[in-house]
């Protein structure tokens, strides 16, 4: 670390030698790099390995040299270490790539967020679709609802392969850099499609997938009474089963908006209206599958008095099948024989409806006004979540008991998660409260 000289003065008539130490770069050279060896005697500062010295230097300037080739060679396989990029470095450069803390970014962001929310919103509105036919005692399809529901949600789920695209364009932070200040900008066009095929792309892929469009689709074309129970019952697995990746992918998009914003809500309100929001949105989701359970239940009453009668065809009960042989006999008897035997009217009616005889009594299963059909049933939804559905008189029927469990469970950890980050968002507005 120190380069040795020394010079003599004259004190007290007496040469004397003194030994001089300069300070060296330290990354040149070391007593362990260098393998020098300084000594004191009486003749001065003796030093050895000088030649050591060079060839230590010549060996460090080689090894740099190498390792600088070995870099170059990763670089241009596409792997290794590469240069540390940062937001203001994509801003110069000449690849269209997106920082993902760029503002217009965040607030498309929030638009996805925006429509992540009303698809959810939007597929249980599939579940309306079935309706009875009160003149022909027949269930069918609501066919202005089934085309205004697949429109929005078609238009919903194009704005959201906006956002699919920009995933392929936008820049992320590289894990390993997270530790350590700053995070690095991986830039790299390939890198960052791999990056989103595979983790978020198939999630993606699945929310926006339009099977329940194409179920409604294909029955409008058809016109065919025998679709009727098909449809509704695979709107009723499919949408249920597409819920799964159309809320999974609400999840990394809050998490990058907490990430790259800083904060998911900005004030306190509005994180207290997402989770009320959240509250309603599972009332309007109960309120739709007990529509349509209670729909359900009554094809079944119909079926088992159909199965009890000889003029009686299963295919009878479905609309558009009015051309078929025998139809005639049957539409002669068919009010009389559903409505006695299928009425939820009295206080011992013929056929258990449990929880759903509100729904049949007050006539909403066959009603072609949505508002007030919407609105009755998002009341129930909403009453049953908030009580945890306390007061619901259930049959013996397994599904229907299942039903209310879930709805009571669920009711329970809803109303826990909406107290609590409401006081939590409340405290934050008013700290000496």
């Amino acid at each position: 670390m120190f380069d040795s000289g020394y010079k003599s003065q004259y004190l007290n008539g007496q040469r004397e030698k003194f030994v001089r130490l300069d300070g060296l770069d330290s990354r040149l050279s070391s007593p362990s790099d260098t393998g020098l060896r300084c000594g004191f005697n009486v003749e001065g500062l003796s030093c050895a390995g000088h030649a050591n010295k060079k060839k230590s230097t010549s060996f460090k300037r080689g090894i740099r040299k190498g390792s600088e080739g070995l870099k170059s060679i990763s670089r241009s396989l596409g792997f290794g270490v590469s240069r540390a990029v940062f937001p203001e470095d994509l801003k110069a450069s000449e690849k269209n790539i997106f920082d993902p803390q760029d503002k217009l970014l965040q607030l498309c962001n929030k638009l996805f967020f925006i429509s992540c929310i009303l698809a959810v919103s939007v597929d249980p509105l599939f579940f309306y679709l079935p309706v009875i036919k009160d003149s022909s005692e027949c269930l069918g399809i609501d066919r202005k609802l089934a085309i205004v529901t697949t429109t929005l949600r078609t238009i919903i789920d194009a704005f959201y392969l906006v956002r699919m695209v920009l995933q392929f364009r936008t820049a992320y932070i590289a894990p390993s850099s997270r530790v350590f200040g700053r995070g690095e900008l991986v830039i790299n066009p390939a890198k960052i499609a791999r990056h989103y095929l595979l983790r978020y792309f198939m999630v993606d892929f699945l929310a926006v997938f339009p099977l329940p469009q194409i179920i409604v689709w294909r029955f409008l074309r058809s016109s065919n009474g025998s679709y009727v129970l098909v449809t509704k019952q695979a709107l009723f697995f499919v949408v249920l089963l597409q819920y799964i990746p159309r809320f999974l992918r609400i999840s990394p998009l809050t998490s990058e908006m907490k990430r790259t914003a800083g904060v998911f809500a900005e004030t306190a309100w509005a994180g207290a209206a997402y989770y009320l929001l959240l509250y309603m949105l599972a009332s309007h989701i109960v309120g739709a599958l007990w529509y349509l359970f209670a729909l359900e239940r009554n094809d079944t009453c119909w079926r088992q008095v159909c199965s009890g009668t000889k003029v009686c065809n299963t295919d009878f009960l479905y609309c558009g099948n009015d051309d078929m042989q025998g139809y005639g006999s049957w539409a002669n008897i068919s009010s009389t024989v559903l409505q006695s035997n299928c009425t939820a009217d009295g206080d011992n009616p013929p056929f258990d409806f449990g929880i759903y005889k509100s729904a049949l009594s007050s006539g909403i299963i066959s009603s072609r006004k949505f508002v007030s059909k919407y609105c009755y049933c998002l009341w129930w939804g909403l009453q049953n979540l908030s009580t945890l559905g306390q007061g619901l008189q259930t049959s013996t029927f397994p599904g229907e008991v299942i039903f209310s469990i879930a709805l009571a469970v669920a009711g329970l950890i809803l109303f826990a998660l909406l107290i609590g980050n409401m006081q939590v968002n409340l405290e934050l507005i008013d700290p000496f409260s």
